[in-house]
C-alpha cells in the first residue's frame, strides 16, 4: 500500500487516539495494534509518536492514566475524561465538516 503525506497525518492522529479510547481504555501497544488493524496497515504509529501524544493530553486534561496487572505484567491503561469527550466530539465535528467539502472538491465535474 502506499504511503500518506505525514503533514496529512499530523493533525488528526491525536483525534483517532481519542476515538479508540472513547471506546474502551487500552494501553500503548494496544492503540498502536488497534490503529494499525483497523487502518489495514496505513498507520503505522511508533511508540516515540505515541507517548509525547499521550502526555500532551493528559496535561491537557483529555486523558487520565492508571496503572493495571494483566498476567503478571503491569501496563499503564490510559481513559478519556468529560473534558476529552468534548474535545473528540469538537475534532469530529470539525472533521466531519472537512471531510464533507473535500468530497464536493474533489468529486467528478463531468469535465
Amino acid at each position: 500500500m502506499s504511503s500518506i503525506d505525514k503533514t496529512l497525518l499530523s493533525g488528526s492522529m491525536g483525534t483517532m487516539l481519542l476515538k479508540l479510547l472513547s471506546e474502551k481504555d487500552m494501553y500503548g501497544y494496544e492503540m498502536i495494534d488497534t490503529l494499525r488493524s483497523r487502518s489495514q496497515n496505513v498507520f503505522e504509529l511508533k511508540a516515540g509518536t505515541l507517548y509525547p501524544l499521550l502526555h500532551s493530553f493528559e496535561e491537557k486534561n483529555y486523558l487520565t492514566s492508571y496503572e493495571h496487572e494483566v498476567a503478571g505484567k503491569v501496563r499503564k491503561y490510559y481513559s478519556i475524561t468529560d473534558q476529552g469527550r468534548k474535545y473528540l466530539k469538537s475534532k469530529l465535528d470539525e472533521w466531519e465538516t472537512y471531510s464533507v467539502a473535500v468530497a464536493n472538491v474533489l468529486a467528478p465535474t463531468g469535465i
